[in-house]
């Protein structure tokens, strides 16, 4: 087991600026695949909350904080244990289009993804998850903020 405490669920925000927009032909995919991996997300074990627009919809079509780029787009969810976030990410259906990443998104020289440790019924807000991966870019893994890989 990779969970360092069961008391505490884990966060976890990703940014990606896409080549395209979502309703672009070269985005069709991508696009496509969004709400069924959602639903993927959500009927996994150990899932508990992902962000979602005002109209239900992915939190690709939230703003993150003081960005207004079209183009950059972002994921937000929480889960009950680190396994349960590594098996969707690495071991479920989301794992293809993970590998596909770049024919969708501009490869970034900064970090694009924060986890932190929460207490199970905490929903942080998208500003303090993008503040977390501002640290993490800024400071490196911390109990603050850390990669998928390398947990604190």
């Amino acid at each position: 087991m990779t969970d360092i405490s069961p008391e505490r669920h884990v966060a976890t925000y990703n940014i990606g600026r896409l080549h395209h927009p979502l309703d672009a032909d070269e985005t069709a995919e991508f696009a496509a695949a969004i709400d069924p991996i959602n639903a993927l997300a959500e009927a996994t074990p150990g899932f508990v909350w992902r962000l979602q627009d005002d109209d239900g919809r992915s939190s690709s079509h939230v703003p993150i904080p003081g960005n207004d780029d079209p183009l950059l787009i972002v994921n937000f969810s929480t889960w009950s244990s680190l396994d349960a976030l590594q098996h969707f990410v690495n071991r479920s259906g989301h794992a293809m289009y993970l590998r596909r990443r770049r024919e969708w998104f501009e490869r970034s020289d900064e970090v694009t993804a924060a986890n932190w440790w929460i207490e199970p019924g905490t929903i942080p807000s998208v500003a303090e998850a993008h503040d977390r991966l501002l640290h993490l870019r800024t400071h490196g893994p911390t109990d603050r903020a850390w990669a998928l890989h390398d947990p604190r």
